[in-house]
């Protein structure tokens, strides 16, 4: 039976990987904000039904099967997401954590009508797209995080991190979401980038700034 602690940590792992992360127990017992004990009982149930396994460095991996069941929760966080923003009208900051409890609730049923109503768009409201990719893969289609984006450049913000709330705050206070275009005006000594967008200037810290993927204008 799957299930919503299992949807839950396959998932997680799905997008830890996409972060570019290391999947080790500690890394789920953050991303899930659950005790190590917790994780460990956990994975060894998503072990013994095929779900997980574990390289010969102990690094967690998802099985076909589990990987199989990570996406269609993901699709369906998508989904959510989507729905939320495009008929309800709820801010873009605001609907990851909405889908987070929505997802599991979803049938069959109601995500084939779902697709109909909304399409088959493959971004969401925080630009992040269904296919999951890893940071390489990301600076293979030519994105670049705005930490590593050059001076004097024009670029339109890509994506953002949408797993921490305050983080999307902040940049919706700054100006700052998918589709925003700014330059990259200068990085500082401090660490931080100084930028101009359309109607005023932003200075982004680092910890921000490896959280925005660009592409170029």
């Amino acid at each position: 039976m799957i299930t919503i602690s299992k949807e839950d940590y396959l998932k997680a792992i799905a997008e830890a990987e996409a972060e570019g992360e290391t999947v080790i127990a500690a890394t789920l017992a953050h991303w899930l904000s659950v005790t190590r004990p917790a994780v460990t009982t956990a994975l060894r149930r998503l072990t013994r039904d095929g779900l997980v396994s574990f390289k010969a460095d102990g690094h967690i991996q998802l099985t076909p099967q589990g990987r199989q069941i990570a996406e269609r929760t993901i699709v369906r966080h998508h989904l959510i997401e989507r729905m939320l923003s495009e008929i309800f009208g709820m801010e873009w900051y605001e609907v990851h954590e909405e889908a987070e409890r929505l997802e599991h609730a979803v049938s069959s049923a109601f995500e084939k009508k779902l697709v109909a109503k909304l399409g088959n768009k493959d971004r969401c409201p925080h630009g992040n797209g269904l296919a999951l990719r890893s940071p390489a893969e990301r600076r293979k289609k030519g994105l670049i995080l705005l930490s590593d984006a050059k001076e004097g450049l024009k670029y339109t913000v890509f994506s953002v991190y949408e797993r921490d709330r305050k983080l999307l705050e902040f940049l919706e206070s700054e100006g700052i979401r998918p589709g925003t275009r700014l330059t990259v005006q200068s990085r500082n000594y401090d660490g931080t980038v100084s930028l101009a967008l359309k109607r005023k200037a932003s200075r982004i810290g680092r910890p921000a700034a490896e959280r925005i993927w660009l592409s170029r204008n």
